[in-house]
């Protein structure tokens, strides 16, 4: 695009996406391929019933190999697998991604799977992942990921919500110094659970134990090699769906109980990615792109498997960590190892090796000059981590928010449309289709610049964003629409600036409330980051007899420092006394070798308020390690009596 100067280029096309919104949509749709092209963009009903492009139909699989394949791109690179585990790599092909896909498809449509069934996909970050999913996809089924490893009652309950009639999985998954067996977990969920599912699909992996041949005597459940089904297979053509039917059911991290599984369409998602890897990421036909994630959470399905495939570039999937398989510089490994253009990873993963490499010292092993580009999402960027690693890779750094619900971008530096300047702290500016407001507790927008409220979002959401609840449209207008009428309720707070950039502060029951002065806690824990010893850290109110609330600290330092607690938490007393002022009444710090998170990187701000107050908790099935909770319990109460309910992802002794 012609290049403008300010920020004119990118405004005119966000104004386009809103005041014009049909046409906007109606030319993204034509970067995919349809097998009844749509009429009209939007479809509304009412405020809150709408849906996007109503009368196309098409294959989202399709879309993603065939159409390339087609184009005579099929020798291209489609996917690179990189497992820092076992040490396998390999490149995979269109034309050989297509194979391996239309025959598992023809494996799942023999295992009775057809339009609209539902499929449990259980595996580690193996190409098999891709290829399960994919599969779905081509006839018709929808797919629901569950994170490789969750607790046996916790895919018993996703089973029960989702009811599928097949379950894909592997002999196990490989973490560092473990080996995590899932035959076993996959077994007591199927009785756990109701028995919807009539077949089990096993890869065999060989650094793992344990084969479908195992449960060969269950005469409940059909238990199947996948290799050998795969051979046989007759290999199956893509099935033309509405654009309205769903692609996948994805569980929200940290469900328990009652699951709140997201649906997300077929036709939207397809033009919404589409659309994104170049409006946003700035990715085309055999660039390479590497979300460093899995495709148990939303930015696997988005930007591991479907986003990349769909624009025609190559994707990197890989089984490993950012610190420890084998150092510091493994992420920098990867880059220069396969030429990547763009990462896109988690803030917590990039205070991972700032924490044990804060020189970056092993990132002058590798030539990462490919680099264009590295986007950060799921936790909130500090600014002291931003310029950290910006420093370090001499390469636009852009940190952007989106949820689970949104499937994409809510905002975003849109490096296709316009390189706009980075303000450290936030997540830059709203991404065509999204409509954002400040509201008030009463749902009165908050126009002043600088001043924080809930962050929402005007109906009707862009494409690609959820079509519901799985199971309820109640469900869905309870617990996003109902809040604010008009809007959806994102749950997070922050504010705008005079030029329109967002700055997510945190969710909304992270302000906490001291005294009758509501702070942020994200303001709070950006100054915390200031001080040099401080790697991460982690704000939230806890119970105060006097005060209702009060803020307490919790941080982790870098490799080699060595502070005395006493003195740390004078300094960031004073830090927030400087910053914030004496009404933050700040003066309780907790220093732990690490801060309890989930698998995907966020750190579980609720749990560790409930251990601090002395309330019951559940151990949430998405923990990345149990036993750091055993060491936060030790910090903050001298004798652990807390009562602790076990969901399955620690069993106890």
């Amino acid at each position: 695009m012609t290049e403008r100067t300010g920020t004119t280029l990118y405004r005119d096309v966000w104004r386009r996406s809103i005041d014009e919104r049909e046409g906007f949509w109606l030319d993204a749709a034509r970067q995919i391929d349809w097998v009844r092209a749509p009429s009209a963009a939007l479809t509304q009903h009412s405020p809150t019933d709408y849906s996007w492009f109503a009368d196309g139909t098409l294959n989202t699989s399709y879309n993603a190999l065939d159409r390339h394949v087609l184009a005579g791109r099929g020798d291209h690179t489609a996917l690179i697998y990189d497992s820092a585990m076992t040490g396998t790599k390999a490149r995979i092909s269109y034309s050989q991604l297509l194979d391996r896909v239309a025959r598992f498809a023809g494996v799942l449509r023999a295992s009775g799977v057809g339009k609209g069934d539902r499929v449990v996909v259980y595996l580690p970050m193996i190409p098999e992942a891709v290829v399960a999913m994919l599969a779905c996809a081509r006839i018709g089924a929808v797919h629901s990921v569950v994170f490789g490893g969750f607790a046996a009652s916790e895919l018993a309950v996703r089973i029960d919500d989702a009811r599928p009639t097949v379950i894909v999985t592997a002999s196990g998954g490989l973490e560092p110094g473990k080996t995590v067996p899932y035959l076993p977990l996959v077994n007591k969920a199927l009785q756990l659970s109701a028995g919807s599912v009539h077949t089990v699909i096993v890869r065999h992996r060989d650094a793992i134990d344990g084969s479908a041949a195992d449960y060969a005597d269950d005469t409940s459940v059909r238990w199947l090699d996948w290799a050998a089904a795969e051979a046989t297979a007759t290999p199956a053509e893509p099935v033309t769906v509405s654009s309205s039917d769903p692609l996948y059911i994805l569980y929200t991290s940290g469900t328990t109980g009652n699951p709140k599984g997201i649906i997300r369409d077929n036709g939207g998602h397809a033009v919404a990615l589409t659309w994104s890897m170049r409006g946003i990421y700035d990715i085309g036909p055999d660039d390479v792109f590497w979300a460093a994630s899995d495709v148990g959470w939303v930015v696997g399905h988005s930007y591991i498997v479907y986003a990349p495939l769909l624009a025609g570039a190559t994707t990197v999937i890989y089984e490993g960590k950012p610190i420890g398989t084998p150092d510091a510089g493994a992420f920098w490994r990867v880059v220069s190892e396969y030429r990547v253009n763009v990462l896109f990873t988690a803030p917590t993963a990039i205070r991972a090796i700032r924490r044990v490499d804060p020189e970056l010292a092993e990132l002058e092993r590798y030539d990462v000059s490919s680099l264009t580009a590295l986007f950060l999402a799921g936790e909130r960027l500090d600014p002291e981590t931003f310029h950290w690693v910006n420093d370090g890779l001499h390469c636009p750094v852009v940190d952007h928010w989106w949820q689970t619900e949104t499937g994409w971008a809510i905002c975003a530096n849109p490096r296709g449309i316009q390189e706009l300047p980075t303000k450290p702290g936030s997540t830059a500016v709203p991404v065509p289709g999204y409509d954002i407001a400040i509201l008030d507790s009463k749902g009165q927008p908050i126009t002043k610049p600088g001043k924080d409220g809930n962050i929402a979002i005007r109906l009707p959401l862009p494409p690609g964003s959820l079509l519901g609840i799985w199971g309820g449209a109640d469900r869905f207008a309870a617990a996003y629409l109902t809040a604010f009428p008009g809007y959806y309720a994102t749950g997070d707070s922050g504010h705008l600036d005079a030029d329109g950039y967002l700055y997510v502060m945190g969710r909304t029951d992270d302000v906490i409330n001291v005294a009758g002065h509501r702070l942020s806690t994200g303001s709070l824990e950006e100054v915390l980051t200031r001080h040099p010893a401080v790697a991460e850290c982690a704000v939230l109110g806890v119970h105060d007899a006097l005060k209702g609330q009060r803020a307490a600290g919790f941080v982790t330092l870098k490799a080699g420092w060595v502070v005395e607690h006493d003195l740390l938490t004078a300094e960031l007393v004073n830090l927030v006394r400087e910053h914030i002022g004496p009404v933050a009444a700040f003066r309780d710090v907790t220093i732990l070798d690490r801060l309890p998170k989930t698998r995907s990187g966020k750190i579980l701000r609720k749990t560790i308020r409930q251990i601090v107050d002395g309330e019951p908790y559940k151990i949430p099935p998405t923990i990345e390690d149990p036993t750091v909770l055993d060491a936060l319990v030790r910090a903050v109460h001298p004798v652990p009596a807390i009562p602790i309910q076990f969901t399955g992802a620690k069993e106890p002794q």
